[in-house]
């Protein structure tokens, strides 16, 4: 990056963010409209959770495709592509008057869109080592922590003037918007290894040999279990916040805001930890800080003391460690590959996903009208994470 323009280098940036802010709005500006989605659709909040879900399968699924492709072709190519059927699928999910389809096209939509995530974390790679990644992945999750903030209010603000239909036309335009620049203004940061074969047994092969390597498998699982909480909060929030402790679409759209800026504090903080502590360090005191919170969180909901303002002080704080993980074991888990960026960046996002698809499908399976399927979901992610941490043994020294 030393040889590019400070112009060159915003822009990047800024397409990097963008690019990395696709699925959280995809995920988060809907959330508020569960209920009315649900009426409209003849149907249950829970077989509208399933949308959730099938937007996280569409994403682990896509991944592992987009990776090798990436790696082949470069990273504007497939990007494209992805883009086209993002916005393809996001009108689709506009136009639909069915739940099954509705979650179809959650899928498909989720396909297309999760090329702006394998490509972010493989253009970081491309430009960034180690310990700088891990300051570029704090600033997107900077993205990511503001585009909870704004998406559930965006959301909560079209459903009181709108349909909940024009979500997903705004969803639309704004993948419209990403797809303009990435072709005009986006530059390439790899054009790719045309050597790499894409049969089946040669993909399987490069994703074996990322996956046998033991600083990709640890930081991974670590990274993807913190991030499955997280995912299962965003499953149970909309019922939790607003039917079970009241909240109207507008103030759970606020509660969610407020909430979201834990990772806003937290990723910006870790820069300015990382001129001291390891990656490494920093991620493993944080995964303890985030059991000692969900523990707490589900006592007081098992003994019937939890309160709204408990449990959102308590979600908070659980955020503010995600802020802290999440950029460092994605920079850990990437540092060891360079050709292979982009199927290792796949089978990373790849394995986040899958774990935040079953999370979320754990909240919908076991929801019982109280707050205990989602805190308890919440708590076995974080200690499932701390038990990699410990089973794997002491970590080495890191960046």
């Amino acid at each position: 990056m030393k040889d590019k323009s400070k112009t060159q280098r915003f822009l990047i940036l800024l397409f990097l963010g963008l690019l990395t802010a696709i699925s959280p709005f995809s995920i988060d500006m809907y959330l508020p409209a569960f209920g009315d989605m649900a009426g409209d659709l003849n149907t249950s909040v829970e077989k509208i959770q399933l949308s959730l879900t099938s937007y996280f399968i569409g994403v682990a699924i896509g991944q592992m495709i987009y990776g090798p492709l990436l790696d082949k072709f470069g990273r504007k190519k497939p990007l494209i592509a992805g883009l086209v059927i993002y916005i393809a699928a996001s009108l689709f999910c506009a136009v639909t008057n069915s739940a099954d389809y509705l979650i179809l096209f959650r899928l498909i939509q989720a396909l297309g869109g999760c090329c702006g995530m394998v490509a972010s974390r493989a253009m970081v790679r491309d430009y960034y080592d180690a310990k700088e990644s891990a300051k570029i992945f704090s600033l997107l999750m900077l993205v990511v922590g503001i585009s909870p903030i704004l998406a559930p209010s965006v959301g909560a603000f079209v459903l009181n003037h709108f349909e909940w239909h024009i979500i997903f036309i705004i969803l639309t335009l704004i993948g419209l918007i990403i797809l303009l620049g990435t072709l005009f203004i986006l530059p390439e940061s790899y054009q790719g290894n045309a050597s790499l074969s894409l049969k089946p047994a040669d993909v399987s092969k490069n994703f074996w040999s990322v996956l046998k390597n033991p600083d990709f498998l640890k930081y991974c699982l670590i990274g993807s279990f913190a991030s499955s909480g997280l995912y299962a909060y965003l499953a149970g929030s909309s019922f939790v916040m607003q039917e079970y402790f009241g909240l109207s679409a507008s103030q759970y759209g606020t509660a969610f805001a407020f909430i979201s800026s834990a990772l806003i504090i937290a990723t910006q903080i870790n820069r300015f930890l990382l001129n001291r502590w390891s990656s490494a360090q920093i991620s493993l005191v944080a995964n303890y800080v985030q059991v000692a919170v969900s523990l707490g969180m589900l006592i007081a909901t098992l003994s019937g003391y939890i309160t709204l303002p408990l449990i959102i002080g308590c979600i908070f704080f659980y955020l503010c460690c995600q802020g802290f993980i999440f950029p460092n074991t994605s920079a850990l888990a990437l540092a060891p590959f360079r050709e292979l960026a982009g199927s290792a960046s796949a089978l990373l996002g790849c394995i986040q996903m899958a774990l935040g698809a079953f999370t979320s499908a754990l909240v919908s399976y076991f929801h019982n009208n109280t707050a205990i399927p989602m805190v308890g979901v919440m708590f076995f992610a974080t200690c499932s994470g701390l038990i990699v941490y410990i089973s794997l043994g002491k970590n080495r020294k890191q960046a």
